[in-house]
């Protein structure tokens, strides 16, 4: 009897374990691109072409994704990052966003950069059920998760980064006269509807010229020219770096000093002021919601030196100085505490069930800024501080402001 009841414990302890072991195991679950030891991502930024100076932002994702692979991964799977060139032309992105979806397989996209460009690929994207997440655009359609359920933005918007400026110029200068630098495509379209929504019913009165350019255009000199010949007090520069730069220059050689205000994705000390001259640009106002990293106050924290320490180490030839390094690194958090909160259960669906479940920290986001989604809310940032440059630096004033769609 002794015997026969010790087998019996036995063949019961057995069969515990094997349904354990069953279970961990079929917890796992993968879709293509994820497996025990790899998860596949797809990025499409603008390495060459008008906007190539946002292509260091892939730069910097890759870094922090590779601190991530040398640190173990996550959950023990390491991330392979497939970063390819659509040159910011849409078609391109269309191209490679198929290639990267049907040939390399990938989980999800990550970043994909551009207005244009990721309204070229929503469709598709949504389709074929794949995430686009924290895409590279702050157009209000990016967060519209009812329509567009396997899209989700990452940055604050255009209209509420706009409307701010708006709100500032009525309440500072009421009477300014103003001139508007547009870039002719959705990007330039969504900043300008909500800088006019913004100043309400003195748009009509106060905007007194509208100028608008090509990606493919040379230059903005005549754009430029034609705004001081106005009469304009105050420019708005909704355009992407190089044009900012170029802007900038030119209105300091034909000694036009207007007030200016210069859109956040535009606003890099390294990539944009430098080369429009920093005395140039001095006064300039813009917004942000990532650290400056100029910033001698915001280079003494851990923070940063733990940020710099990636850039040095994984990103050399990267300056550390460049918020567009900040951008990519900061997001390439987001997108790994995505991962881990997946779990073993890598399949799309959850993924982007976890990217609508986020509540988080981030050390380089300005004080006060979370990552914050939810089941109905794909705006993961919603809050902004303006900033002012000093000539040097950006140095924060007039609070925070968001939470506009």
């Amino acid at each position: 009897m002794q015997i026969k009841s010790s087998l019996r414990r036995q063949l019961i302890v057995t069969a515990a374990l094997a349904l354990s072991l069953g279970s961990v195991h079929a917890q796992k679950r993968y879709d293509v691109g994820a497996s025990d030891t790899e998860i596949k991502i797809g990025n499409i930024l603008p390495y060459s072409g008008p906007a190539s100076a946002y292509g260091t932002i892939g730069k910097a994702a890759a870094a922090y994704i590779d601190k991530v692979n040398a640190e173990g991964g996550v959950n023990g799977r390491k991330i392979t990052f497939i970063s390819v060139d659509d040159a910011y032309t849409p078609p391109k992105t269309v191209e490679l966003a198929r290639k990267l979806v049907e040939q390399d397989e990938v989980l999800a996209l990550f970043l994909p950069l551009g207005t244009t460009h990721n309204l070229a690929i929503q469709k598709y994207m949504n389709v074929k059920k794949v995430p686009q997440l924290f895409v590279g655009s702050g157009a209000s359609r990016f967060g519209e998760i009812k329509d567009n359920p396997w899209t989700i933005g990452w940055q604050p918007t255009n209209r509420a980064e706009a409307m701010a400026y708006a709100q500032y110029i009525l309440k500072i200068t009421p009477n300014a006269k103003i001139a508007v630098l547009m870039q002719n495509d959705d990007f330039g379209k969504d900043y300008f509807k909500g800088f006019i929504e913004g100043l309400g019913d003195k748009a009509k009165v106060m905007v007194i010229s509208q100028q608008t350019y090509e990606t493919t255009d040379p230059t903005v000199d005549s754009q430029i020219v034609a705004m001081k010949g106005s009469g304009a007090d105050t420019l708005v520069i909704l355009t992407t770096p190089k044009v900012a730069a170029m802007a900038i220059k030119k209105a300091d050689e034909i000694g036009w000093r207007p007030a200016r205000f210069l859109v956040s994705s535009a606003n890099s000390v390294g990539a944009v002021l430098k080369p429009a001259g920093l005395e140039a640009a001095k006064g300039i106002i813009s917004a942000t919601y990532l650290r400056d990293p100029t910033d001698p106050v915001t280079q003494a924290t851990k923070e940063y030196q733990d940020y710099a320490a990636t850039m040095k180490q994984y990103y050399p030839s990267g300056a550390a100085s460049d918020v567009l390094n900040v951008l990519g690194y900061t997001a390439a958090q987001t997108l790994v505490q995505t991962l881990k909160q997946a779990g073993n259960n890598l399949t799309r669906q959850n993924v982007m069930k976890q990217a609508l479940s986020l509540n988080i920290t981030l050390p380089m986001l300005q004080p006060g800024i979370t990552v914050q989604t939810g089941p109905t809310d794909a705006y993961p940032i919603e809050k902004m501080q303006l900033i002012q440059f000093t000539g040097t630096r950006y140095e924060n004033f007039g609070g925070t402001f968001g939470d506009g769609k």
